[in-house]
């Protein structure tokens, strides 16, 4: 099954590239276009990246185009209740290999933060994330699951962090692998974005993405949540 042989969504859009190499420079030209594109438009840029390993090419490839960081604002659609120093943490990995070079002047708004436990830290975050700008570009990832951010099925919260209705910006989620406590930005505020990406790789993410557009229940597959118009995905084998 190719991506093509998907029936999407009216006004969802897809691309497809023969490697994760080629998918990474192609997105990073695109979140690049978007953000010069918003600074030239309304002076400044914000950009939410999900995190994980996958991403590491994309951000690579984002720091070697002109971007003028310093009036752009970073933050993560989600995170692990890590300290920045963990290896698992995202905020780290977006200080390793994005926030580089002349990409380090941008203005970074993360969502870890020290707590008594995780709902306190959700709070707080979600305090924090009053602070961040309307969002620009949304970069999402895929689980085979279905999660997308740390919106996991069966995790408690997720029906009220898929909300629309929902004001606030930060939940507290339990995911089924190490390290199980995360933070995620809610479904109204990434829906909020103004483009928004879902970069996948592989078969079984495809698969679950043919399973994401046959049915309907959010909480089974949470990326259904995001399969609306104006979305792009970008897919490799």
């Amino acid at each position: 099954m190719a991506i093509s042989d998907l029936k999407l969504p009216e006004g969802v859009t897809a691309h497809t590239f023969k490697s994760p190499v080629i998918l990474a420079e192609g997105l990073a030209l695109r979140v690049a276009e978007q953000l010069n594109d918003a600074i030239t438009q309304q002076g400044s840029a914000t950009l939410v990246v999900s995190g994980g390993r996958s991403p590491v090419a994309f951000f690579q490839s984002l720091i070697k185009h002109p971007v003028d960081w310093l009036k752009v604002t970073i933050s993560l659609a989600d995170e692990r209740w890590v300290p920045v120093e963990h290896a698992d943490s995202n905020a780290g990995l977006l200080k390793k290999h994005l926030l580089q070079g002349p990409a380090a002047k941008a203005r970074f708004i993360g969502l870890y933060n020290v707590a008594a436990s995780l709902e306190a830290a959700a709070e707080q975050a979600d305090h924090t994330l009053a602070e961040l700008p309307p969002i620009d570009v949304l970069i999402l990832g895929m689980g085979d699951d279905g999660h997308t951010a740390s919106l996991f099925p069966n995790s408690p919260h997720l029906l009220e962090a898929l909300n629309p209705d929902d004001a606030r910006r930060c939940w507290p989620m339990l995911a089924p692998t190490v390290p199980h406590q995360r933070l995620s930005m809610s479904r109204s505020l990434l829906a909020s974005a103004k483009h928004t990406v879902l970069s996948i790789q592989g078969q079984a993410k495809l698969n679950t993405l043919s399973d994401a557009l046959g049915g309907t229940d959010i909480a089974a597959l949470p990326i259904r949540a995001f399969l609306q118009p104006t979305l792009e995905i970008y897919w490799c084998p």
